[in-house]
């Protein structure tokens, strides 16, 4: 799959449009300077990949926008070697970037199709990635504890379980309301059974589905 300079160019200027909107974070800014996003588009709309907007992916599924992206893994402080779970693969684009930032990632999807389709890009692309097909809502506890936990799709209800897979300083990333807009949650655990909760503006995802989500 081939990185063109035409791409290269569209994703500095992505960069610069990102660190203007307030991403503060410079080995974000890296991360996403180096992911070739198009690769995670259907490729008659590689040139849709930089424009900092969410975009349809199949199966009622978006990317999400770059910003919302570089919000929540600024909002993680990702240090190499930290162990993150992601809830909702999706196109599989936020795990890249998490992975392009040293983590060791595991990712859940729900969806089979995507999955299948996310998993086999994931083995192109030459990224070690660890992809599970299951509910998210439940966590992953078998390769836990972990560092970070990031979910991309939107909450209803701050589940114990997700919060109890943290290590002691780990932190959630959690986009919570309604189906309609959601504010962007972080819970860091301070140490066992104490946790701190602050709120990072408005967003709008897709809704999270499973056990502990949304009814589907």
């Amino acid at each position: 799959m081939e990185d063109s300079f035409k791409h290269k160019g569209m994703r500095k200027r992505l960069v610069e449009a990102l660190r203007n909107k307030g991403i503060k974070d410079e080995n974000v800014l890296e991360a996403i300077g180096l992911v070739p996003r198009q690769f995670f588009f259907p490729k008659d709309f590689w040139d849709n990949a930089y424009d900092d907007k969410a975009f349809p992916i199949g199966s009622g599924q978006t990317i999400s926008q770059p910003y919302t992206v570089a919000c929540q893994t600024q909002l993680l402080d990702i240090k190499p070697g930290d162990v993150i779970l992601e809830i909702g693969t999706g196109s599989g684009y936020q795990a890249a970037i998490l992975a392009q930032l040293g983590a060791k990632v595991f990712t859940i999807e729900r969806i089979e199709a995507l999955f299948k389709s996310t998993s086999q890009l994931f083995s192109k692309l030459k990224v070690p990635i660890h992809c599970f097909l299951g509910d998210g809502t439940i966590g992953l506890p078998s390769k836990g504890p972990f560092d970070g936990i990031v979910v991309t799709a939107g909450g209803n209800s701050l589940a114990e379980q997700l919060k109890v897979q943290l290590k002691p300083g780990g932190k959630l990333v959690v986009p919570m309301g309604d189906r309609s807009i959601q504010k962007m949650v972080l819970i860091k655990k301070v140490v066992e059974n104490k946790y701190e909760r602050t709120e990072h503006g408005e967003f709008k995802f897709v809704p999270l589905l499973g056990k502990y989500g949304w009814e589907t």
